[in-house]
């Protein structure tokens, strides 16, 4: 008596292709959510600031940013709160002298957005020796 017949006997099979996604997946995942330390990639000596004052620049251009975000060059506002009004009025004042040394005094509640309208503003106009007045601790108690 043959019970198993003429049937051929099946090899079991095992897919891969699901394995291969499920790994892939995984490891797309692990690169995604893995926090990268660049802190301990970079070897900075960073520079230390002094109490000594250094001389001020002869003539300087001052630009000034207001609590309000109002912007005056020298001592005229500018009318208009926009970065091209403000480069306007610099070009008008500096001329030529683009060596000029600036000082930008922006207020310490100042909006970020106004200081950075002024620093692009006096990029634009092609100043490069820029300063931003600070005060020091023991400006700020008197």
């Amino acid at each position: 008596m043959n019970f198993g017949g003429s049937r051929l006997r099946e090899d079991p099979e095992i897919s891969l292709t699901s394995l291969i996604d499920v790994v892939f997946t995984l490891i797309i995942f692990f690169v995604v959510t893995t926090t990268f330390d660049e802190r301990s990639a970079l070897k900075l000596e960073l520079p230390e600031a002094s109490r000594n004052l250094q001389a001020a620049p002869e003539d300087p251009l001052v630009v000034v940013v207001d609590e309000e975000g109002r912007f005056y060059v020298g001592a005229n506002e500018v009318i208009k709160r926009d970065g091209e009004s403000l480069r306007e009025a610099i070009e008008a004042v500096a001329g030529e002298d683009r060596d000029r040394p600036v000082i930008l005094r922006g207020d310490a509640r100042a909006s970020h957005q106004a200081v950075i309208t002024a620093l692009d503003a006096l990029g634009r106009a092609g100043f490069s020796r820029i300063s931003i007045a600070t005060a020091t601790a023991a400006d700020e108690a008197q």
